[in-house]
C-alpha cells in the first residue's frame, strides 16, 4: 500500500479497509456473499482538521498509519488506481487500534 494522490479536506480521512476474513476461526471457508464488511482499516491520508466558527484550526486526533475501527456503513467508497478506499469524517472513526 503506497501513498495515494489524494488530499482529504477539513476533518476527513482516507482509509484503506482491511481485507474481509475468508475463513472462520473454525476453518470454514466463507463465500463472498457471507463475508462481513470490514470495520477496520488503516489511515492513508488525513485532512488538516476542522476550522471552528472563530477561525481556529482543530487538528485531527488520528494520523496517517493509524489502524482504526469505523462505523460499518460510513464513508464514501472510492477506487484509485484499482485500489478501494473510504473517505469519511473523523467523527465516523470509533477508535485507534493498538
Amino acid at each position: 500500500m503506497g501513498k495515494i494522490n489524494l488530499t482529504p479536506l477539513a476533518d476527513r480521512v482516507i482509509i484503506k479497509p482491511s481485507e474481509a476474513e475468508e475463513k472462520t476461526k473454525g476453518g470454514i471457508i466463507l463465500p463472498d456473499t457471507a463475508k462481513e464488511k470490514p470495520i477496520e482499516g488503516t489511515v492513508v491520508a488525513a485532512g488538516p482538521g476542522k476550522t471552528t466558527e472563530d477561525g481556529k484550526l482543530v487538528k485531527l486526533g488520528i494520523k496517517v498509519g493509524d489502524k482504526v475501527l469505523y462505523c460499518k456503513y460510513s464513508g464514501t467508497e472510492i477506487t484509485v488506481e484499482g485500489e478501494e478506499y473510504l473517505i469519511m469524517r473523523e467523527s465516523d472513526v470509533f477508535a485507534i487500534v493498538g
